[in-house]
């Protein structure tokens, strides 16, 4: 990675900073170099931001990618953007043996979101085919605490239900929420919240990518953490849809 103060992009290129010039930014966050255009020469990909002051958090972003042939420059605003220690994966999400471009940017809030957008070149041009937000926004799920230890999990799209044994998390936790005959004191619902976790996953071993995504499984507060909804995404041609889901749950020693 270029260090924040050293390096800024200007005019088409990256320009070094002399130090007494330095800046808040622009600045290269994160770079990687890979044929994302299809033509067999690497691409330059580079995620530049701005720098709050002192602060490490990093805002007004922009992914750029310099053609390696043309040196056509595109580029894609993520200005609502702002987070912590941005990454650039690259590589086949979609089939077509080109790679693609992953970039995730860690939200630093309590629920450790983090903001993930995939991109790639069709028709020539630099387009997103995946939000993080607008994925977990789509899912639609429901937490409902139940009676004698239980907690379901309904997901919508696809739809799915789970029934979590919640014994493990101890006599002190069972006995706020439900009575001497197992039953619940008062109505729990829990929720799910965005991505936390996104990872390239090569399932076949033939090059080509899925995404596997971790969501939490939140009960009566975000650090009650119940599990993760775990979704195995491919690429249909139009979209990321999910081929396999599962929940999986916290464990207790013995």
């Amino acid at each position: 990675m270029f260090p924040y103060r050293q390096y800024q992009w200007e005019s088409g290129m990256l320009q070094p900073i002399p130090p007494a010039s330095q800046t808040n930014g622009p600045f290269v966050v994160a770079y990687q170099f890979s044929d994302v255009t299809g033509d067999g020469i690497a691409d330059g990909i580079f995620l530049i931001a701005t720098k709050l002051n002192d602060s490490p958090l990093l805002n007004n972003m922009s992914l750029v990618v310099q053609n390696g042939f043309t040196h056509e420059i595109s580029v894609y605003h993520l200005k609502e953007v702002a987070g912590y220690n941005p990454t650039i994966w690259t590589g086949d999400l979609t089939g077509d043996r080109v790679d693609d471009i992953l970039v995730t940017v860690q939200s630093g809030g309590s629920g450790a979101i983090v903001y993930a957008y995939v991109f790639s070149f069709i028709s020539g041009k630099l387009g997103k085919i995946f939000d993080s937000i607008k994925f977990h926004e789509d899912r639609q799920y429901e937490v409902k605490y139940g009676n004698f230890v239980e907690v379901v999990v309904t997901s919508r799209n696809p739809n799915m239900r789970y029934i979590l044994n919640i014994q493990y998390k101890g006599k002190e936790y069972l006995d706020e929420i439900y009575n001497g005959n197992g039953k619940l004191k008062e109505p729990i619902e829990g929720w799910v919240d965005p991505i936390s976790g996104i990872y390239p996953i090569d399932l076949a071993g033939d090059g080509k990518y899925s995404l596997l995504t971790m969501e939490q499984i939140a009960g009566r507060y975000h650090a009650d953490s119940l599990g993760f909804v775990e979704n195995v995404l491919n690429w249909n041609g139009l979209a990321f849809e999910s081929v396999r889901q599962q929940v999986a749950i916290n464990g207790a020693s013995f």
